[in-house]
C-alpha cells in the first residue's frame, strides 16, 4: 500500500503492507509529495512533488531510489494514474488555465493532452483493462464520472449524481466506484 502522509508539515509519502506493519517513508525532501499510485508490478511509484513552486510529476522505485522527474512546466501536473501494463501514465494538468487530462509515456516523453473543455477535468483512472480511462469533469456545470478511450475519444457521461468524484473501476473493468453527494 502506498500512500500520502502529512505528519512533518508537509505531506510524504510511505509504503507498508496491507495490514500497516513494515512502513516506510519514502519521501524526505521537505517538500509536499502526494497522489502516489503504484505500479501493477509494484516496483515503481508515480506521484506528484512540489519542488519549484508547482507539483510536477515524479517516478520512484517502490523503496524510494531514483526518483525521476517527469514533467517540467510553470503550471500543476497533478493524479498520476498508471496504465496497466506500465508503458503510459494518465494525469492531471493546470497548463491552459484549468484541469484536463494528459497522458505520456513512463518516461515523460509524448505528452498529449487528451481532454478539452472549458472547465475542469481531472482524477483520471485507467481501466485494468487497458480500454478505457474514467475522470471527473465539470464541463455541464456540476461535477460527474466520464470515461474516454485511451486516446481520447468518445467521451460520455456516466454518472448523474451531484459532485461525482474520484472514479474507480473495478477489477474487471465493467463497473466504476465514485464518490457523490446527491
Amino acid at each position: 500500500v502506498v500512500y500520502q502522509s502529512y505528519r512533518t508539515n508537509n505531506w510524504d509519502i510511505f509504503l507498508s503492507d496491507d495490514m500497516g506493519s513494515y512502513e516506510t517513508r519514502l519521501t524526505t525532501s521537505g517538500s509536499d509529495e502526494i497522489h502516489p499510485r503504484l505500479n501493477r508490478g509494484g516496483t515503481h511509484i508515480a506521484y506528484a512533488a512540489k519542488q519549484n513552486g508547482n507539483f510536477e510529476i515524479y517516478v520512484m522505485n517502490s523503496d524510494g531510489i531514483n526518483k525521476t522527474q517527469l514533467t517540467n512546466n510553470s503550471t500543476d501536473d497533478v493524479n498520476p494514474y498508471w496504465s496497466p501494463d506500465g508503458s503510459k501514465i494518465v494525469f492531471q494538468a493546470y497548463r491552459d488555465g484549468q484541469p484536463e487530462i494528459y497522458v505520456m509515456n513512463a518516461n515523460g516523453s509524448g505528452q498529449t493532452r487528451l481532454t478539452n473543455s472549458n472547465d475542469y477535468d481531472g482524477m483520471p483512472a485507467w481501466s485494468p483493462d487497458g480500454t478505457m480511462i474514467a475522470f471527473a469533469s465539470r464541463r455541464t456545470g456540476g461535477y460527474r464520472i466520464y470515461t474516454m478511450n485511451t486516446d481520447g475519444s468518445n467521451q460520455i457521461q456516466r454518472s448523474s449524481q451531484s459532485f461525482s468524484l474520484e472514479p474507480t473501476w473495478s477489477p474487471d473493468s465493467t463497473q466504476i466506484a465514485y464518490s457523490a453527494d446527491g
